[in-house]
């Protein structure tokens, strides 16, 4: 039996996010959606049911049959058992969605099923990027408790100074803290493989910072906050999330804010993340094509994957860039910057498609990751459909 990921309605809701990766490929907490659920069911690989452009990177299922479920969600106990216990024909429903379902992928439809039982408690949902980092605290409590139970952590240096409770302190292999303060009094730290603290550093939980990443020289980083893996962070952040391969690495403010991969902000660069007249904050919607009200009075910056912002730049409160944008231009940039925006103002060019490979292939190379013809295949098609 195979574990195949579904975008199902979700997919364009997380947009810019998504435009490079299928649903489950989000990282919140510790680990992304479709990592956390490898660990739970106990599945070493996964397939995704999502957009036809994206099946050529992301691999497409098997016809036999299927474990099927809906990722971005945290599961209690109880509601997981359910999940394992799933017979074939067996669905769960949660809200009129289907959220799991065992069934044959080579006669996919919803025929096969027999039975079905709503889910009558509560479910953490992530419906939109917002909840990336509005639940972030909940997703790094999870993950926690499910990467560190009956482990040992690594020993923190005594060059350090420390607060709270050490079980709430988990050190990996490898990892480097030296001369710097942890407060886990507010929240979980989580100290990833081969993972540095540089010296001066102020963690004040809940965070995680993963594999190989770097908290650079006194930097300043208030939870909830999730550096993904090969990362550098300086300065000072507050409620974030990275998804990964990604580097805010000088000084300068970013705040309730959701940054994919391959990213990189220039030294200064801010992100206002709370309106002049405390308003709440409206963010631009894909699906709606407009700006809709989210609810919340602080939202900073969403930004999708390969996007560059240079130094000094100052993002407006609630900003939305897409996919492989060039922001340099004097002045705040808008709320929503286009997908390869060569400036980041409305009306700029667009980036040359080739010189957004360059690029590519130059920042991936870093970091030893090669950029494959999938990915140059993922970027023509953004470049020339949306």
């Amino acid at each position: 039996m195979q574990l195949v990921f579904s975008d199902a309605q979700f997919w364009e809701d997380f947009l810019p996010l998504t435009f490079t990766r299928p649903v489950a490929e989000m990282r919140c907490g510790i680990l992304t959606f479709s990592e956390r659920w490898q660990k739970l069911l106990g599945f070493s690989e996964v397939s995704f049911l999502t957009e036809d452009y994206l099946q050529e990177k992301f691999r497409k299922p098997e016809l036999k049959e299927s474990l099927f479920i809906v990722p971005n969600f945290l599961p209690s106990e109880n509601l997981l058992n359910q999940i394992k216990e799933l017979q074939y024909g067996e669905a769960l429903v949660y809200k009129d969605e289907l959220l799991a379902v065992r069934i044959n992928m080579d006669n996919f439809s919803l025929s096969q099923i027999n039975k079905m039982t709503d889910i009558e408690e509560e479910v953490l949902f992530f419906n939109q990027p917002t909840d990336l980092f509005t639940f972030n605290e909940k997703a790094i409590d999870f993950d926690f408790e499910l990467l560190t139970k009956d482990r040992t952590s690594a020993p923190l240096s005594k060059t350090n100074g420390f607060l709270g409770d050490e079980k709430d302190l988990f050190i990996e292999e490898g990892a480097v803290i030296e001369f710097s303060t942890l407060n886990t009094k507010t929240g979980k730290i989580y100290i990833g493989k081969n993972a540095e603290v540089m010296e001066g550093c102020n963690l004040r939980g809940p965070i995680a910072l993963c594999e190989e990443s770097k908290f650079n020289l006194g930097a300043k980083i208030y939870g909830a906050t999730t550096v993904g893996p090969h990362s550098k962070v300086g300065g000072e952040v507050n409620n974030i999330v990275i998804f990964g391969y990604s580097n805010k690495g000088h000084d300068g403010f970013v705040g309730n804010s959701v940054i994919g991969e391959w990213c990189n902000l220039g030294a200064d660069t801010n992100s206002s993340n709370l309106k002049n007249n405390y308003a709440q904050v409206k963010l631009w919607n894909y699906k709606a094509k407009k700006f809709l009200n989210t609810g919340l009075q602080f939202v900073g910056l969403i930004m999708g994957d390969h996007s560059k912002a240079a130094i000094n730049t100052q993002f407006n409160t609630g900003t939305v860039v897409g996919i492989a944008a060039n922001i340099f231009k004097s002045g705040f940039p808008p709320n929503l910057i286009d997908n390869f925006s060569w400036g980041g103002m409305k009306g700029d060019e667009k980036f040359k498609l080739e010189k957004a490979y360059e690029v590519a292939e130059l920042a991936m190379g870093r970091r030893k990751v090669p950029f494959t013809e999938e990915d140059r295949n993922i970027l023509k098609y953004i470049y020339d459909e949306f």
